[in-house]
C-alpha cells in the first residue's frame, strides 16, 4: 500500500496569473510534492527510462526527438533526470534544468544509484542559464510549460539556445482535456467548460491565502501560432492512444477516460 502524504486545504480559482506568482507558487509546490511524485510515479518512469506521458509511451517507441547520440541536449523541467539519463544512456550529451531544488536532489540520488550522473541546474524555462546555439534538442516531457504564464518567452529561450535546424519536442496535457473534470471516472467525461476559455487554474492555500499551483491552459491553435512565430516548423503532432492493457490511473488520466478522449499530446518542431 502507498503511504498518503498530507496536502495543504486548498480552494481552486479560475483567473489571470502572471509569471511571478505562477513561479512563486509552482516552485515551493513541485519542492513539496517531489517526494510523493518520485514515490507514487519513479518504478513507472525508470530511472533511466523516457516516458512521454500517462500512456505510456516511450521515446524508443516514438522517436521524437530522433538521433540523440553524440548531440547535445537540453530537458527543460526535467524533475529527477529520468529522461536525460535516458539520452545520456545512448551516447547523447543530456543537461537538465528544473525549477524545484527537490526534484533535482533526487536526481542526484538516482545519479548515485545507476552511475549514470546528468548535470543539473536549477533554473526556470523563461530564463535558460546557456549561451545561443548550445543545443542540438530541446524537449520538455510534462514539463515547465504547463506552468509557465510568460509562454512566448519560454517558447523563445528555446528557440534561442538551439543551433539552427535544432529539435524541440515537448509533451502537454492535450489542450481538449481543458474541457473537463480532472476525474478519472465517468465524471471526467462530461465537458464542464469551454475549450477556448483560457483562464489559468489556481489553487489557492486556504490557511494563508497564498496561490499554491497555477497551471496555463492553451488551445492547439495557440501552440501552433507560438512556434510558428518563434522560427520554428512543426513535424509531428502525436496524440498517444490509451493501451488495451494499461490499467494505471495517474490523477485524471485512466483507462475509463483513454480509450475515449486524448490526455496527451506531443509536438516536434524543427527551428528554421
Amino acid at each position: 500500500m502507498e503511504e498518503a502524504w498530507p496536502h495543504p486545504p486548498v480552494r481552486v480559482e479560475r483567473r489571470p496569473v502572471d509569471e511571478v506568482e505562477s513561479r512563486s507558487a509552482n516552485g515551493p509546490d513541485w519542492d513539496r510534492y517531489a517526494d510523493e511524485y518520485q514515490a507514487t510515479h519513479g518504478s513507472f518512469l525508470g530511472d533511466a527510462g523516457f516516458v512521454w506521458g500517462p500512456e505510456g509511451l516511450t521515446e524508443e517507441e516514438a522517436g521524437v526527438l530522433g538521433e540523440v547520440a553524440d548531440r547535445d541536449v537540453l530537458e527543460v523541467g526535467s524533475g529527477a533526470g529520468q529522461c536525460c539519463r535516458w539520452v545520456r544512456s545512448r551516447g547523447g550529451r543530456a543537461v537538465g534544468l528544473d525549477l524545484s531544488h527537490r526534484q533535482l536532489q533526487h536526481s542526484r540520488r538516482i545519479d548515485d544509484h545507476t552511475g549514470l550522473t546528468v548535470p543539473v541546474v536549477l533554473g526556470t524555462a523563461t530564463h535558460l542559464p546557456f549561451a545561443d546555439g548550445s543545443f542540438d534538442v530541446v524537449f520538455s516531457s510534462f514539463g515547465a510549460l504547463q506552468f509557465v504564464s510568460d509562454i512566448d518567452r519560454a517558447v523563445a529561450e528555446s528557440a534561442r539556445v538551439l543551433r539552427p535546424g535544432g529539435r524541440y519536442a515537448f509533451s502537454i496535457t492535450h489542450p481538449t482535456r481543458w474541457m473537463f473534470p480532472d476525474d478519472p471516472g465517468e465524471q471526467g467525461l462530461t465537458a464542464s467548460q469551454p475549450y477556448w476559455d483560457r483562464t489559468p487554474y489556481v489553487e489557492v492555500d486556504d490557511e494563508t491565502g497564498e496561490v499554491a499551483y497555477v497551471e496555463h491552459h492553451r488551445t492547439l491553435g495557440d501552440w501552433v501560432s507560438l512556434l510558428a512565430g518563434a522560427g520554428f516548423r512543426i513535424t509531428r503532432l502525436v496524440e498517444p492512444e490509451w493501451p488495451e492493457e494499461h490499467d494505471r490511473v495517474w490523477g485524471g488520466w485512466s483507462r475509463t477516460r483513454g480509450l475515449l478522449t486524448p490526455g496527451t499530446a506531443i509536438f516536434a518542431a524543427d527551428l528554421g
